[in-house]
C-alpha cells in the first residue's frame, strides 16, 4: 500500500504520537509498503532539525510556531500539492487538531480514502487550563472534535474509554485500535545489566524500593499527585521526562530523583532500574507508558479512569486506584514497598509481561493495514489523476 502519514507531532518532539507514527512507518518498510510523512518542521534556528527520512521514507515539513512547547503544523494549500504527487492508497492523520484538519480535507478534496487516530483528549486538557470557561470550551472542543472527525472515512481509537467518550459525542465511524509495544527493549533481562544495577546502587543506596514516573513534567499529567508517595517509609520517587512544571514538581516532592529527558536504551535503562511504576494522569486515551513498564516487567498502579482500565489487571498486573480519593493511590501502592513485597512485585510484574508480549508493534500494525484495507475497498470517490 502507499500510505500518507500527515502528523501533528513528529520527530525531534518526544510524545506519545511522534513515537506511534515512528513504530507505524518502521513496521510499513519492513512489510515493503511505500510511506510519506507531512509534519511540522522546527524553527529554522532549532539546534535539532525535522529528518528529512525516516525508515526510509521522504518527511514533509510545513511551516510550524510555537504554542505551550509545542510546534504547529500551519494549515496551507500544499497538502493537496504533496498527496496528488505521492497517489496514497490511503491517508492517515494522526490526532488531527489544526494541520489534520488540512490533511482530512485535502484527502476528502482529492478523493483518497482517510483514516483518523484520536489520540489526545484535547476537549480535557482545555477544561483544565481554562479556568471558568472550562467546562464551556471543553463543549466547543468536542464539537470540533466531531467536526473534524466527520471528515475521515474512518476514527481509531486506543481505549475502550477513548471509544466510549467518541461515542457519546455523536463521532461517526469509529473502531478499536490500541499501540504496540517494543517488548525487546523493554525487557526484565536488562535489570541484570550492570548500567542498571550501577543506576539502582545510586538512586537506592539504602536499598529503598523505586517507584518511577516515565512521561511529560506538564500540568495535565496530574503529578501533584506523588506528594502522597514522597514520605513513604522505604521508597524514593524517580522520574524520568522534562516539561514546563518541573520547577514546581522539584519544591513539591524534595526527596525525589529527577533524571531528565531519555530515549532508546537509555531509557530501557531506567524502567528496568524501577521497581514500581507509578501513573497519575486522568487524562490518558491509551497510556503508552503503562505498555512500556509491564514490558519491563513493572506492576503497574494507575488511577481508574481513562486508557489504564484497559492496561493495568487488577490484582494481577498492578493497580488502580480511585483518583478522587484523597490518599488512594498511597494505599495501592504501599503494598509494593519493602523488601517483603518483592517476592509479589515479581508476580504482578511477570503477569504484566505476559500480557502486552503479544502486542507488538507488527502485529498493531497488521490491524492498521486491515483498517486502511477496509475503508480502501468501501471506498466510492475515486483518487483524482
Amino acid at each position: 500500500m502507499r500510505v500518507a502519514i500527515v502528523t501533528e507531532s513528529f520527530l525531534p518532539a518526544l510524545n506519545g504520537v511522534t513515537t506511534s507514527v515512528c513504530k507505524v512507518l518502521e513496521c510499513l518498510r519492513l512489510q515493503g509498503h511505500e510511506a510519506l510523512v507531512v509534519a511540522p518542521g522546527t524553527s529554522p534556528w532549532s539546534p535539532v532539525p525535522t529528518p528529512q527520512y525516516h525508515a526510509g521514507f521522504p518527511v514533509h515539513t510545513v511551516t510550524s510556531v510555537p504554542v505551550r512547547q509545542f510546534r504547529v503544523g500551519l494549515p496551507s494549500y500544499e497538502l493537496e500539492t504533496v498527496l496528488h504527487r505521492f497517489r496514497p492508497d490511503v491517508v492517515h492523520v494522526a490526532s488531527p487538531f489544526v494541520l489534520g484538519v488540512r490533511g482530512l480535507t485535502a484527502a476528502r478534496a482529492l478523493g483518497i480514502p482517510s483514516v483518523a487516530i484520536y489520540q489526545t483528549d484535547m476537549p480535557s486538557y482545555i477544561r483544565q487550563h481554562a479556568g471558568p470557561a472550562g467546562e464551556l470550551t471543553a463543549r466547543a472542543a468536542w464539537r470540533w472534535i466531531r467536526r473534524i472527525h466527520d471528515q475521515a472515512d474512518l476514527t481509531l481509537a486506543p481505549s475502550s474509554a477513548a471509544l466510549a467518550d467518541l461515542a457519546a459525542h455523536q463521532v461517526p465511524r469509529i473502531a478499536l485500535w490500541g499501540r504496540g509495544v517494543d517488548s525487546e527493549l523493554f525487557h526484565p533481562d536488562r535489570r541484570t545489566d550492570a548500567g542498571v544495577a550501577a543506576l539502582r546502587r545510586e538512586l537506592a543506596p539504602h536499598g529503598e524500593t523505586l517507584l518511577g514516573y516515565v512521561g511529560r513534567l506538564a500540568p495535565e499529567k496530574e503529578l501533584h499527585r506523588l506528594a502522597e508517595l514522597s514520605r513513604l517509609p522505604d521508597a524514593r520517587l524517580v522520574l524520568v521526562g522534562e516539561g514546563p512544571s518541573r520547577d514546581l514538581l522539584q519544591s513539591l516532592l524534595p526527596g525525589a530523583v529527577f533524571l531528565g529527558r531519555r530515549e532508546g536504551a537509555a531509557l530501557a535503562q531506567a524502567y528496568a532500574a524501577f521497581d514500581v511504576f507509578v501513573h497519575t494522569g486522568t487524562r490518558e486515551t491509551f497510556g503508552q507508558t503503562l505498555q512500556e513498564a509491564a514490558a519491563a516487567g513493572l506492576p503497574v498502579v494507575a488511577p481508574a479512569r481513562g486508557g489504564p482500565v484497559d492496561l493495568v489487571d487488577v490484582g494481577r498486573t498492578g493497580h488502580l486506584f480511585d483518583p478522587d480519593r484523597p490518599g488512594a493511590l498511597r494505599a495501592a501502592v504501599e503494598p509494593l514497598v519493602g523488601p517483603a513485597a518483592a517476592a509479589l512485585r515479581q508476580q504482578l510484574g511477570r503477569a504484566g509481561r505476559a500480557r502486552v508480549e503479544e502486542r507488538s508493534w507488527p502485529a498493531l500494525v497488521d490491524q492498521l493495514l486491515d483498517h486502511y484495507s477496509s475503508v480502501v475497498h468501501r471506498a466510492v470517490r475515486p483518487v483524482v489523476a
